[in-house]
C-alpha cells in the first residue's frame, strides 16, 4: 500500500500552509482580543484566496471551483486547521450542498458562491433540536402559492457574513409505527426577507470572532422557487452532501494538534529545569511520544475517511470514527501541551490557552462525541440484527 502524497499534494499542503502563516497568524492576537474580523480585512482575506485559485476548491470544475477530491479538500481543511477559525472562514469553501441548486438557483445562489460574490451560511440548529434533528419546531405551511416560515434557529455559524441561508424546517408530520415522524424540507432564505432577522448568538469561550447568530423567523413568506431540492426531501438532499462536514471537523482538529505539538516539542526542548531541557526527563518525552501517536493515528483515520469518498465507498462509519478520535485527541493534545508549558501555558502570552478553550467544542458541533459513537455502534450490530 502506498501512503504517501503525490506532487501535487505536498504543494497543495505547502500553498495552504504557507498562506495560513503569512495571512492568518499575524492576525489571530487582534481577533482574540477584539472578538471581531474587521470587514476590510475579511474582504482581503477573501481576495487573495481567489487570487490564489483556491476559493470554493471543494466545488467541481463545470461551476467554477478547483474540483478538488475528497482527500485533497482534506488537506486543505487540516492546513486551515492550524489558524483561526475566525479568519480562516474567509477561506471560502461555500456548502457543498448547493450542488443541489437547479435552474436559476443556480444563477442566484451556486455560482455567485463559487465566485465569492456571496457567501452562505448553513441552519438546522434549534434550541431543542441539536443531535435530534426531527425535534426542530421551526416550520412552514402552505398559505396559496407560498410557504410561510415562523420559528427559530441558533448556534449558526458565519451568520453574520452571510448573503443568504441554508434552512432546514419542518413541513409536515408521518404517522409511523414509532410515532410521529417530522417531514424536513429545505429552502434557501436571502438576508433582508421580510420575516426574516438576524441576531448576535450567545458569548462562546470557543475560537474567538467565530461568531454564531439567532435567527428568527416571523411569518417569513418564501416561493416555491426557494425550496432546495423537493418538497420534504430535506433528508435525503442532507445526506447526501452534509455527512461529510464531520470530516472536515477531523481534519480541523488534526491540524490544529500538529500546530500545538510543534509548540510543544519546541518547548520541551529549549526549556530547562535542574539544569538540563525538560525533554530530558520522561515525564515530558514519554508525553510527546504519546501526542505524536495519537495525531498521526487521527490523521490517518481522516485520510483514509477521505479516500473511502472518493473511491465511492460507505465511509459513515470511517468518518464517524475520525470525527470521534480526533476531536478528542485534540483534547487531549491541548491540554497536554498547556501541561508542559505549565503556568505560562495559562497565560496569553502564549495561544495554548486559546487552543485549549477551542478544542472543547470540537466534540459537540457537527455531531457530537455521543452521537459518534452511535453511528459507528449500529454501523456494526446492524448487519448482525442487533
Amino acid at each position: 500500500m502506498h501512503f504517501g502524497l503525490s506532487e501535487e499534494q505536498d504543494m497543495i499542503v505547502s500553498t495552504v500552509r504557507s498562506f495560513v502563516e503569512n495571512e492568518i497568524y499575524p492576525h489571530e492576537d487582534m481577533v482574540e482580543r477584539t472578538g471581531q474580523v474587521p470587514h476590510e480585512l475579511g474582504q482581503e482575506i477573501k481576495q487573495k484566496v481567489i487570487d490564489l485559485g483556491f476559493y470554493a476548491c471543494n466545488f467541481p470544475e463545470e461551476v467554477g471551483g478547483a474540483g478538488l477530491s475528497h482527500l485533497d479538500f482534506t488537506l486543505v481543511e487540516r492546513e486551515l486547521g492550524r489558524g483561526s477559525m475566525a479568519l480562516t472562514h474567509f477561506f471560502g469553501r461555500p456548502q457543498n450542498i448547493l450542488m443541489a441548486c437547479t435552474g436559476d438557483q443556480r444563477d442566484r445562489y451556486l455560482l455567485p458562491a463559487v465566485r465569492g460574490e456571496k457567501m452562505d451560511a448553513l441552519a438546522m440548529t434549534e434550541p431543542d433540536a441539536g443531535s435530534d434533528v426531527r425535534g426542530m419546531k421551526c416550520s412552514a405551511v402552505r398559505d396559496g402559492g407560498d410557504w410561510v416560515l415562523n420559528g427559530s434557529k441558533h448556534f449558526i455559524s458565519g451568520a453574520e457574513h452571510a448573503d443568504f441561508f441554508i434552512v432546514f424546517v419542518a413541513t409536515g408530520v408521518d404517522e409511523t409505527p414509532r410515532g410521529p415522524k417530522k417531514r424536513i424540507t429545505c429552502f434557501l432564505v436571502d438576508r433582508g426577507t421580510p420575516g426574516f432577522a438576524v441576531r448576535d448568538g450567545y458569548a462562546s469561550v470557543s475560537h474567538k470572532g467565530y461568531k454564531n447568530c439567532i435567527l428568527d423567523f416571523d411569518n417569513c413568506r418564501l416561493p416555491d422557487a426557494q425550496v432546495l431540492g423537493e418538497v420534504d426531501g430535506g433528508f435525503a438532499v442532507m445526506n447526501e452532501w452534509l455527512y461529510a462536514t464531520r470530516l472536515t471537523v477531523a481534519a480541523f482538529c488534526v491540524g490544529r494538534a500538529r500546530r500545538c505539538f510543534d509548540m510543544a516539542l519546541n518547548y520541551a526542548a529549549e526549556r530547562k529545569q535542574f539544569g538540563q531541557p525538560i525533554a530530558k526527563f520522561q515525564g515530558v518525552s514519554f508525553q510527546i511520544a504519546d501526542m505524536i501517536t495519537e495525531i498521526d493515528a487521527a490523521d490517518w483515520l481522516t485520510l483514509a475517511g477521505a479516500w473511502r469518498l472518493d473511491q465511492n465507498l460507505p465511509a459513515n462509519r470511517e468518518i464517524a470514527s475520525a470525527k470521534l478520535y480526533a476531536s478528542e485527541m485534540l483534547a487531549r493534545v491541548t491540554d497536554t501541551t498547556l501541561q508542559i508549558f505549565g503556568g505560562m501555558g495559562l497565560m496569553n502570552d502564549f495561544p495554548i490557552e486559546r487552543f485549549w478553550r477551542d478544542a472543547r467544542v470540537e466534540r459537540i458541533w457537527d455531531g457530537t462525541s455521543e452521537i459518534q459513537r452511535h453511528i459507528i455502534s449500529r454501523d456494526l450490530f446492524r448487519p448482525l440484527g442487533a
